[in-house]
């Protein structure tokens, strides 16, 4: 497979070329950084790293995604998203891509549950991503466990998603979009350990925190208003559950 990874990053220096070194040799076809507004030296980092350097001066974190979307390689086949601050092991990817390889799943993300995942999250971490999977649960009847930013997918799949959000709603955009069409999604479980320095631009501060948690709540209610309003109309009969996707909601460990 011809592999991409997408990494967002703002202020990043100190951390983004240790990540980037850190990437099993070989691993990515394409490798691209997307500065996202940096007032440091994380794009000359990147760079003396070996990586390919977008900037996108417009902050969120989804637009730095799509931004680094835009840039692929026309012979890219599977995308990965991989955070700046090392929190996440790139090394696990090779365990995300396997079922994919197998041609078992379309979409394949992390659930940070090994090792002390749970003391590197932070308490606002552990019940926003509760909350949020209660409600996919509850409104779309898949049973997702975290909302890990180490992820990969097809990219014929991310095509047919349409991916929209432009900040923190990005990752559960693409969760719920995944059920909405029908993708086979996998999820495994991946250590998590606290970013390398410095502090996280959302769940290092409260305002952070609170917009993020409400970004994601305003997308979860989105997605289910414009589901509901596609599968309600004339015929219906007042009928406004979404049909249930189909998917393979258990995780498997690496």
């Amino acid at each position: 497979m011809k592999f991409a990874i997408v990494m967002p990053a703002r202020n990043e220096a100190g951390n983004v070329r240790r990540v980037i070194e850190s990437i099993p040799a070989g691993l990515a076809r394409q490798l691209l950084v997307v500065d996202n507004g940096s007032t440091d030296a994380t794009a000359d980092e990147a760079r003396l790293a070996g990586a390919e350097v977008v900037a996108e001066p417009r902050r969120g974190y989804g637009q730095a995604c799509l931004t680094g979307l835009a840039h692929l390689d026309d012979e890219i086949e599977v995308v990965g998203f991989l955070d700046a601050d090392g929190s996440d092991d790139p090394r696990q990817f090779v365990n995300l891509l396997e079922p994919i390889r197998r041609d078992e799943a379309d979409f394949v993300l992390s659930a940070r549950v090994l090792g002390d995942a749970r003391r590197s999250l932070t308490p606002q971490q552990r019940f926003g991503n509760w909350l949020a999977c209660f409600l996919i649960r509850l409104l779309w009847g898949h049973r997702y466990t975290d909302l890990g930013p180490l992820r990969v997918i097809r990219r014929d799949a991310l095509d047919r998603l349409g991916m929209e959000d432009r900040t923190w709603g990005w990752t559960v955009e693409m969760q719920i979009k995944a059920l909405q069409r029908r993708l086979r999604v996998r999820q495994i479980d991946v250590p998590y350990r606290p970013r390398i320095g410095g502090k996280s631009k959302i769940s290092g501060t409260v305002t952070g925190t609170i917009r993020a948690g409400a970004k994601i709540l305003s997308t979860i209610g989105r997605l289910r208003l414009c589901s509901s309003q596609r599968v309600s109309g004339p015929g219906s009969r007042g009928n406004l559950r979404e049909r249930q996707p189909v998917g393979n909601g258990n995780r498997s460990g690496p």
